[in-house]
């Protein structure tokens, strides 16, 4: 899989030695950071300390436990590169190189997972690779589960239980908007001719996909002889492509005792339903491990949708939101964000509650925030969508704000935004935006690269399509945030 070209601006041109300068054919020396004997990080130089005090020791012990689980990392380096912001996507793995945007730096529990990620592509997606755009849940499903038993070993079960809730969690909204019988919902999809294969990275290639090798781990009955298959599954397939049926004839034969039992005939979870039936997974995780984590978080959204309201905002107030991780809080935030509209009297109550708190946290809690100010058309906090949009550059930050400004009443203050921003943008987005800016405003005014402030890089990309699911319009697409985490 082939990352999206960077931004062609200059602070995007990226040298082993850090940005380079238009001013000058020789870019500016940055040497890269040793993090350990086979792993450095490079960045631009304003970044390179951030980047090594987050990851130094860490990368080294992610791979030391992927190895112990799935066996010798078979790549000898692995590099990783921070991106300026307007890269393009979250993050890429190449052998011996991650791509990683230089934003998620904000958040160190989306750091872990991001780059715990790519490093689990390392034997699941780039040692055993899958033959065709339609199965890309061989990719991304098993690369989640090896990342999850990798958090599992290294953070604890809590931990990971809490991130795949909240993984689940989205994947179910964007069931909700897809509607149950939508085909992007199969994890063998059909790849029709001139469908561009982008539209298939969602979240059903993710969750679904795991949720079904998770299943397949809780068939043999214990996840140690489920990472022994796994083993064995990538020394038998290294550096080839592999479809499906290699997976699941390797797993029967691996345990041919699940065989005898046709486990792949019990009724209602056949392997071929988990693979051709639309619809949410067949089966679930149990998360139950994560209650500690997860049951604080259900408690203070009932407390903010319980009556009367003066007594339950006194009662959530006295949680200390700033003492959870962020992905508690950004679970809360996404269960407002699913019952907005809110009634305004709410959501006056939380911004006095939480507004100033939230808006020193990282990116990922801010973008939550701004959403359920947009949805609700809270106009006291609106300059603060304004600062967050003038602040991003990538499509994870920007896309969901968008989109949610062009579907309220806000489509003007969308528009004078992007006109003041668009500049900074990687064209593709650019792109993007223009086409969500354009069916929000109606087909007369398509705003243009040339509108806005002066001198603002008119290039765009019209090959490239908006972030949407077949031929769906911006205002039905799904937020970044909410569809592809990571590569």
């Amino acid at each position: 899989m082939a990352a999206p070209s960077p931004s062609s601006s200059p602070r995007a041109t990226l040298s082993a030695t850090g940005p380079s300068s238009p001013a000058s054919t020789h870019p500016p020396s940055s040497a890269p950071t040793q993090l350990s004997s086979r792993s450095r990080v490079w960045a631009e130089p304003c970044l390179l300390p951030t980047a090594t005090s987050k990851l130094s020791g860490a990368v080294e012990q992610w791979l030391s436990a992927a190895e112990r689980l799935y066996g010798p990392y078979m790549w000898g380096r692995y590099d990783i590169v921070f991106l300026p912001p307007s890269f393009p996507i979250v993050a890429m793995e190449n052998p011996c190189l991650t791509f990683i945007i230089s934003s998620i730096l904000e958040s160190d529990e989306f750091l872990v997972i991001d780059v715990i990620h790519e490093v689990a592509h390392s034997w699941f997606g780039n040692a055993v690779t899958n033959a065709t755009w339609e199965e890309m849940w061989l990719s991304e499903g098993l690369a989640t589960y090896a990342q999850r038993r990798i958090t599992t070993e290294t953070y604890g079960a809590a931990f990971t239980c809490l991130e795949t809730a909240f993984r689940l969690d989205a994947l179910h909204r964007q069931m909700k908007l897809l509607g149950e019988d939508s085909p992007v919902s199969k994890l063998q999809v059909k790849l029709e001719p001139g469908v561009n294969p982008s539209h298939l990275m969602n979240l059903f290639t993710y969750e679904k996909g795991y949720c079904f090798v998770y299943y397949l781990s809780q068939l043999c009955g214990d996840p140690q002889r489920f990472d022994d298959f796994l083993r064995a599954y990538v020394e038998k397939y290294k550096f080839t492509s592999v479809v499906a049926q290699d997976l699941l004839d390797s797993f029967l034969s691996f345990f041919p005792e699940l065989k005898e039992q046709s486990v792949d005939c019990r009724a209602g979870l056949e392997f071929e339903r988990w693979l051709n039936a639309t619809g949410p997974p067949l089966a679930e995780p149990d998360l139950s491990q994560g209650s500690s984590l997860t049951r604080p978080v259900e408690a203070l959204f009932q407390l903010w949708t319980a009556e009367p309201l003066d007594q339950a905002a006194a009662s959530a107030s006295a949680i200390d939101i700033s003492k959870w991780r962020t992905f508690q809080t950004a679970l809360f935030l996404d269960r407002l964000l699913d019952g907005s509209p809110l009634p305004q009297e709410v959501v006056m109550s939380l911004s006095k509650c939480y507004s100033s708190l939230l808006d020193s946290m990282n990116a990922e809690i801010r973008i939550r925030w701004l959403q359920i100010v947009v949805r609700n058309d809270y106009y006291p906090d609106l300059h603060r969508v304004r600062r967050f949009l003038e602040s991003q550059m990538s499509r994870m930050y920007t896309i969901p704000l968008y989109e949610d400004l062009c579907t309220g009443a806000l489509k003007s203050f969308a528009l004078e935004v992007f006109y003041q921003t668009q500049g900074r943008l990687h064209p593709n987005l650019r792109r993007t935006i223009q086409q969500i800016l354009s069916q929000g405003l109606g087909p007369s005014a398509e705003p243009s690269a040339e509108q806005g402030s002066a001198g603002a890089d008119s290039e765009a990309d019209t090959d490239t399509p908006a972030l949407l699911l077949g031929d769906e319009a911006p205002s039905s697409a799904i937020s970044l945030r909410d569809v592809n985490v990571s590569a």
